[in-house]
């Protein structure tokens, strides 16, 4: 039994920022200082705070140390672990007050959020199964084994109003009474998880697998009892190290321990899990190019109907559900549908993880009741913009989603509401934009990713993003007309309309909702030539002042293409039509004398 426990955060955010380094420097220590019966060392999932890492939290104070160096470590030690002296600078500032300590679940980032999907997640080891059980982890498994008949366990889900949380936000229990009714006597069902997560900027259910993976294995493992499958599927991309081996250990764990295989909690219900690795490819977080990958072909969308409900995975009736779905499952069957259901708004219920990036003070992983206003997430929970800038945007949903202006600000969030705005809820990334971003920009770096993402069975997706970002660059190089908006709707709703799978149908989602939130700033692209912003290099045009201009040549010899002359201590002059408009200069030029604008 120890008497003081280090948690360190072992998640990929703080994993790139050294906390492994950090772990090998406090356990040496630790040892040096004769403390290893004394004080246990825990390698956790993500705490949330991602900006912050190396991530250091000490039990039972609960002082939450923050962007920790391996050379900070013996004065932790020596005089935390040791004297007993909480070292104050090293704490995470909001943590500090003129009453004290206080706990994080007091700060900003913290005290609005309700964790559900994330509540294991920086709290327990993730290659212990035994510190998963004894937070109640395999309980609801056995609950439904012993006590419930699968019809009650879809009527529980169903109850909870729990809809999917990786972008359609379909009912879960409507999609499990699918599998088990309409094919009730297939020889083989399957249960599969969505861990591939490929859009830009989220990472939720990757640290759900990195800090829990033990809930998603018994929340397919109750799903397979719902509409009895036997078999189940976690599809994650090899991109994920860290999630990858946590869930191998944890299905090893489970085998051990009888709660994968045969004859579970002696019910007479067997049930296993295995993993596949995806390569990386967008397009196979589509639910068919998904199972299609799984069986070993190349990973492209099929026509629906037949939904995998009917016809799925190695054409037997499939559920696919992603990682933030499958984390309600267990508590949701402790706890009661009724309790899910209390959270959230009348047809979004519980809470939503969203992976907090972009233009933001407090970069990371937060979990808020569905109906939270996206003003509260980014200004309270996410701390505000860097440097004072003014909110601008914020994207959700990724490539396949669209914008919410500042004009929207106060929306509560959840699907409905997105979606009449022109957004969506998407698997949960939300990219905040401010003052410096252009949206013309932002809506092509989205295209582009869609079209070297796309598959290219059909030709709307493969084509037509082509040409849709064709006329994007030519508009943010200064060669736009006014035509070309009208152009770009019509061949956005051609795309979304005839693509064969989501990948195409949602590609032009970003482009509509930026023109339509923003098409003040696409007729001054065309109009104007001009981006307000200052990010279109094919728009701006490089002056020197020459008031502010001392001659001193920097400027001159950093220039590429050799567009800027003049003599030392005179002044310099530039000649645009040898401009590259790389802004080398501007970098170089000490005194303020190069402007673009």
């Amino acid at each position: 039994m120890f008497r003081s426990h280090v948690l360190i955060c072992g998640g990929t955010g703080c994993h790139a920022s050294g906390s492994d380094g950090v772990m090998s420097a406090l356990s040496e220590e630790i040892n040096k200082n004769g403390l290893e019966k004394e004080v246990g060392v825990v390698k956790t999932g993500c705490f949330g705070l991602c900006a912050l890492g190396p991530i250091m939290v000490v039990y039972p104070e609960g002082s939450f140390y923050s962007a920790i160096k391996e050379s900070d470590i013996p004065e932790i030690v020596s005089e935390h672990l040791l004297k007993g002296r909480v070292v104050e600078r090293l704490l995470y500032r909001e943590t500090v007050s003129a009453d004290g300590i206080q706990s994080l679940n007091h700060t900003a980032f913290y005290k609005k959020q309700k964790r559900v999907a994330l509540r294991n997640c920086g709290v327990i080891n993730p290659e212990n199964i035994d510190e998963y059980i004894g937070a109640d982890g395999y309980q609801a498994l056995g609950k439904v084994l012993t006590e419930m008949k699968p019809e009650q366990v879809i009527k529980t889900v169903m109850d909870s109003g729990l809809r999917g949380r990786g972008g359609g936000g379909f009912p879960t229990g409507r999609k499990w009474d699918l599998a088990r009714k309409l094919i009730p006597d297939a020889d083989q069902k399957y249960v599969c998880c969505n861990a591939d997560e490929g859009d830009p900027g989220a990472f939720m259910d990757r640290s759900v697998l990195e800090g829990d993976p033990h809930v998603v294995i018994e929340a397919m493992a109750i799903a397979g009892y719902a509409i009895g499958a036997t078999q189940g599927y976690i599809y994650i991309r090899a991109e994920y190290p860290i999630a990858v081996k946590r869930l191998r250990i944890a299905i090893n764990q489970a085998r051990d321990y009888g709660l994968l295989g045969k004859d579970i909690f002696n019910s007479g219900f067997d049930f296993d899990v295995d993993i596949r690795l995806g390569a990386g490819a967008f397009v196979c977080g589509e639910e068919t190019a998904l199972m299609v990958s799984i069986e070993g072909n190349r990973g492209e969308p099929r026509p629906r109907p037949p939904f995998p409900a009917e016809k799925g995975l190695f054409g037997k009736p499939t559920v696919l559900n992603n990682v933030e779905t499958y984390a309600n499952i267990p508590q949701i069957i402790l706890k009661g549908a009724e309790w899910f259901a209390s959270m959230g708004t009348e047809k979004s219920k519980g809470t939503k993880v969203f992976a907090l990036g972009g233009k933001i003070n407090n970069t990371g992983l937060v979990e808020v009741p569905m109906g939270t206003t996206l003003r509260e997430v980014v200004y309270e929970i996410g701390g505000g913009i860097p440097k004072g800038k003014a909110f601008k945007a914020a994207q959700t949903g990724g490539p396949s989603g669209g914008c919410i202006s500042a004009a929207n600000i106060d929306i509560p969030i959840d699907y409905d509401n997105l979606i009449s705005i022109g957004s969506m809820m998407g698997s949960g990334g939300l990219i905040v934009m401010d003052e410096d971003n252009c949206m013309v920009d932002m809506a092509k770096f989205f295209l582009e990713f869609t079209v070297d993402e796309s598959c290219g069975k059909c030709t709307p997706c493969r084509v037509g993003t082509k040409r849709l970002y064709e006329m994007l660059e030519k508009i943010t190089s200064g060669n736009g007309e006014m035509e070309d908006l009208d152009k770009i709707k019509t061949l956005c709703e051609y795309i979304k309309n005839n693509s064969l799978c989501g990948l195409g149908q949602t590609a032009p989602n970003p482009v509509l909702s930026m023109l339509h939130n923003f098409k003040d700033e696409y007729v001054q692209h065309v109009k104007d030539k001009k981006c307000a912003a200052k990010v279109c290099a094919g728009l701006l045009q490089y002056s020197i002042l020459e008031d502010k201009c001392i001659g001193c040549t920097a400027c001159a010899r950093a220039c590429p293409a050799g567009a800027i002359s003049g003599k030392v201590k005179e002044k310099h002059v530039i000649d645009r039509t040898k401009c590259v408009k790389c802004g080398a200069c501007v970098e170089k030029c000490k005194f303020g004398a190069i402007i673009r604008a």
